[in-house]
């Protein structure tokens, strides 16, 4: 990124922010009324869109079925037009499938699939649009949806990104700062018991750092777990009123 500061001499970002400060964050619950559980978020200009369907029967080969919890089954893709690059981006490509997995792995730790034997759960995320933090747009989403679903979960699972810029650590990165060349890793956490649910780091990184890193990830995960809170508790309250309890 030549000739492009990321952070300036007084302390501010590209778009204003401090470095541990967070983009805004927007969300609704309950978008799709055939859906099981279904969430739109915002974070900056990156927009996810999750959907969940189940605990249902396994579908497809019986070979999936676990005996003792549910198969979690996650399926990730971004929409043509959710970059500056038009190009079409088939949902069996590595990079779709590498973040399919990476969900699978985080709510499989958060989720009780223990309540649910020999079913499955089926999370749909789309990125409707990218600037940064596409990973942790998801598992933010999927968190609203999946508890609109009334599936039962460890805690929230909240997940942030965070990187160096001139050995500062900044939070919440945007795509500027992710492509900016420096180190960069998206944690998932389960805020309340402090439990890593998943850990992602693309570059590498002494490690005289990397507490310094997870300390600035950790503190944005917490942070995102108060504004999901309270997306779930609005929520909460409008169904309530719409239905008179």
């Amino acid at each position: 990124m030549a000739g492009l500061e990321l952070l300036s001499d007084q302390g501010y970002r590209l778009d204003g922010r401090k470095a541990a400060e967070l983009r805004k964050v927007q969300a609704r619950m309950g978008v799709f009324a055939q859906a099981d559980g279904s969430a739109y978020i915002e974070q900056g200009n990156t927009k996810a869109l999750a959907v969940v369907y189940g605990p249902h029967e396994v579908r497809g080969s019986r070979s999936k079925t676990l005996h003792d919890r549910a198969v979690i089954n996650c399926q990730y893709s971004m929409a043509t037009f959710s970059t500056a690059e038009r190009k079409r981006r088939p949902h069996g490509d590595r990079k779709s499938t590498e973040m399919s997995l990476h969900l699978k792995q985080t709510f499989e730790a958060a989720v009780l699939t223990n309540l649910y034997p020999r079913s499955q759960i089926d999370i749909y995320v789309k990125i409707l649009q990218s600037d940064g933090g596409n990973y942790s747009a998801c598992v933010n989403a999927a968190t609203l949806a999946v508890v609109d679903a009334g599936i039962p979960m460890r805690d929230y699972v909240c997940a942030c990104t965070a990187g160096f810029v001139d050995e500062t650590p900044l939070a919440d990165l945007c795509h500027a700062e992710e492509s900016g060349g420096g180190t960069s890793l998206a944690l998932a956490l389960l805020p309340r018991g402090g439990h890593i649910a998943l850990l992602q780091m693309d570059a590498r990184l002494h490690q005289d750092h990397l507490e310094t890193l997870m300390e600035a990830a950790m503190t944005a995960c917490k942070g995102v777990s108060k504004v999901l809170d309270e997306v779930v508790r609005q929520h909460l309250q409008v169904v309530s009123a719409l239905t008179g309890e």
